[in-house]
């Protein structure tokens, strides 16, 4: 047995990893079994088959992921605040967990239609939190009030998502965190009102 973790635990992470080392189409669920520590028929005492295994790696990881982002949010003090730590926890957390960025940023996309569409739904919490972000700056005033609360989610949510692409692409050869501010600086000289 790998680890003293529940065996779902286990999976997803071992998931994880073999996924970004193996790509989605070339991780059996034989290889996800052996790094997880378990027979390749526990697999399907938990999920149906590999996509089913994808879609939970994405369920469980970005849950946590949008949850941590989320609190912390949560905790400043005005929206230009919340935008900085939004843009910090996003790179931080996937630059601590570079497997997870690469099956969120390269597996995850080579996906079918049906998968994405899970996906998506899963991404549309961490969009009501960035949603959050642009009515609260547009609200108190610190957001210009002339802007298109939709477009700017999706140009705040791509510029993060671009950004955390290219550094994946790019073999980790700089340091997401060290992005921040130049991209909260960017971010916000087009929303300041």
């Amino acid at each position: 047995m790998k680890s003293n973790k529940p065996k779902y635990q286990q999976i997803i992470e071992a998931a994880v990893k073999v996924i970004a080392e193996n790509g989605y189409h070339a991780s059996q669920v034989s290889k996800i079994a052996k790094e997880a520590g378990v027979a390749d028929g526990t697999i399907y005492l938990y999920f149906k088959n590999k996509e089913d295994v994808l879609v939970s790696v994405f369920e469980e990881k970005m849950g946590q992921f949008i949850d941590k982002i989320a609190k912390a949010t949560s905790e400043q003090a005005n929206a230009n605040d919340k935008l900085k730590v939004l843009i910090e926890m996003h790179f931080s957390q996937l630059e601590e967990n570079p497997d997870l960025a690469i099956v969120t940023q390269l597996e995850l996309r080579q996906s079918n239609y049906s998968l994405r569409l899970q996906i998506n739904n899963v991404l549309k919490a961490y969009l009501r939190v960035i949603d959050e972000v642009i009515e609260e700056g547009m609200k108190d005033k610190q957001f210009r009030s002339d802007i298109n609360p939709a477009l700017i989610r999706q140009m705040i949510f791509g510029t993060l998502d671009e950004v955390v692409t290219n550094w994946v692409m790019k073999d980790r050869k700089f340091t997401l965190v060290d992005q921040v501010d130049e991209v909260h600086k960017f971010l916000t000289n087009g929303l300041k009102a």
